[in-house]
């Protein structure tokens, strides 16, 4: 059975096309979402995927239909594969039920696989040349050295807790015993 699946990103969009030409590769159901592809929560897709059945083929108009990314496609139909669900893109004439469209969409798997790398190490070596240059990622520390002087000063004394210091200090008593034992972890002097 050939299930189909349309998407339009507006209400302003119309769906004629894509249910016309769904219609004529023969889907006997055709499942619809009014949302923007990157939306993770598609309720049409959703349906479509639970109401497929081994054997049966889910058919789109075009790929970017289905998927948000080349990662997000490839999971669905790696997905639709482990359920034995065949895939079928009109535009873009891919059909993994054939041998042909399933060589095709491992290539794209292996490029999108390669996509990923390339931006993990784009991104290494550029928190590296960042480190190089002095500078550190993250949030910045919620206290400066000079404050947790102070912070360390003010909790000797009897008559302060540690609610009262870090409510002068305008943080919370969480962050100042972290700031306090990190401080004590990196064996740093303030005095």
């Amino acid at each position: 059975m050939f299930i189909g699946y349309a998407r339009v990103s507006t209400a302003d969009q119309t769906m004629v096309l894509q249910e016309d030409a769904l219609q004529k590769a023969g889907c006997e159901k055709i499942f619809k979402d009014v949302m923007s592809g990157s939306t993770t929560d598609r309720p049409g897709l959703s349906e479509a995927l639970m109401y497929a059945r081994p054997g049966d083929v889910l058919v789109v108009w075009r790929l970017d239909r289905l998927g948000r990314s080349l990662a997000h496609l490839i999971q669905v139909v790696q997905e639709l594969q482990d359920k034995n669900i065949g895939f079928r893109s009109l535009q873009e004439n891919m059909d993994t039920t054939t041998s042909g469209g399933q060589l095709i969409f491992h290539i794209f798997g292996a490029l999108a696989e390669f996509e990923r790398a390339l931006i993990r190490e784009r991104t290494m070596a550029g928190l590296a040349a960042a480190r190089q240059r002095g500078r550190v990622g993250g949030r910045p520390r919620a206290l400066s050295p000079d404050q947790l002087a102070m912070a360390r000063h003010l909790l000797e004394r009897p008559d302060l807790t540690g609610r009262q210091v870090a409510d002068a200090l305008h943080i919370s008593r969480a962050t100042l015993y972290r700031s306090l034992r990190r401080l004590s972890d990196d064996n740093v002097k303030l005095d």
